[in-house]
């Protein structure tokens, strides 16, 4: 399959995930959406929450709780092409193949994101 091909399934893919992730954020305080990195990036007072990327959910996390994050299941350092992200993390499809599993995850990024100054 050629790059663009790859690309276009990423895209469909993001979208069904987004799709998904919109009615979670969609009624808080300060949110919005716009695309970037290739997926969707939602955000809470002008300051990224969640996005999804190649399958994947990206989410923020305090630096301080990287650690006991990144040790649970499903979950990797958010490698953006090379560049790790250290307030971010990656959660694998399979970690939030459930609604209440992506709703988890949505909540504690978007609570932690409610704690950052308003952009």
């Amino acid at each position: 399959m050629s790059p663009r091909g790859n690309f276009r399934v990423a895209i469909v893919t993001d979208d069904a995930l987004a799709e998904r992730i919109r009615p979670l954020l969609a009624e808080r305080d300060g949110y919005s959406e716009r695309r970037m990195f290739g997926g969707v990036c939602f955000m809470i007072g002008g300051n990224m929450c969640v996005g999804t990327w190649k399958e994947a959910l990206i989410v923020r996390i305090d630096r301080k709780e990287r650690d006991s994050v990144l040790a649970e299941p499903h979950t990797r350092p958010a490698d953006m092409n090379g560049r790790v992200m250290k307030g971010w993390a990656l959660v694998e499809p399979a970690g939030i193949e459930s609604d209440r599993d992506l709703e988890s995850w949505v909540d504690r990024a978007a609570a932690y994101a409610a704690t950052l100054p308003v952009k």
